[in-house]
């Protein structure tokens, strides 16, 4: 591993700490797998003010597998893309009910033939429920990613496999959780804050102040 790479993420592990949080709350697996779907284009704070009572009223999978599809959208609409959320849920609670006996799977095969499933949320799933190495590809991550010199791509895949070639396995899962902190807090798209960064030292980025 780089040099940089490895003090990149040393420093990470200092200023973040190295323990696995998830921010979107859930009990169960296939309420994560949920509330990622209404994840995005959302924030993971309004999300966890609809899962709150939307988790109480679909207290099961077969409650979503059996929703009317005008109610659900009224219960997510304030997370945005409610047409499309309410009947990807809908039909991905029924597959999760007749393909996998109401488990949520492990492998990323399957969980992209999910409805609403992409390799984003698969990788959530898996790095969360399973922890198996996975690297999530959200704004921050690759907003950062190219700002740090890891990737050049703007394609999520193609960021994801160049992070998977950058860093060590021990970190994709942690890279994530750190860096949506890290986004949320000093490295924002517009304006950031550089002068008190940690990493600016090690920034090659051309929106450098």
């Amino acid at each position: 591993m780089q040099k940089r790479t490895k003090e990149i993420l040393k420093r990470l592990d200092e200023t973040y700490g190295t323990e696995y949080i998830c921010y979107l709350n859930h009990k169960t697996p296939w309420q994560l797998l949920i509330a990622v779907i209404l994840s995005a284009q959302c924030t993971d704070a309004r999300v966890n003010i609809v899962t709150k009572d939307l988790f109480e009223k679909y207290d099961t999978l077969e409650k979503f597998a059996q929703a009317d599809l005008e109610e659900l959208e009224e219960d997510i609409r304030s997370t945005g893309f409610y047409h499309n959320k309410a009947k990807n849920i809908i039909a991905c609670t029924k597959a999760l009910l007749e393909r996998h006996q109401g488990e949520v799977p492990r492998t990323l095969e399957e969980l992209t033939a999910l409805a609403g499933v992409g390799r984003k949320t698969a990788n959530v799933i898996r790095g969360n429920v399973y922890h198996d190495p996975s690297i999530v590809v959200d704004t921050h991550v690759k907003r950062i990613s190219k700002r740090l010199s890891f990737t050049k791509n703007d394609d999520p895949t193609k960021v994801e496999l160049d992070l998977m070639k950058v860093l060590p396995k021990d970190h994709w899962i942690l890279y994530n959780i750190q860096i949506i902190t890290f986004g949320r807090t000093i490295c924002f798209a517009r304006n950031p804050k550089c002068s008190e960064c940690f990493l600016n030292d090690l920034c090659k980025s051309k929106d450098k102040r």
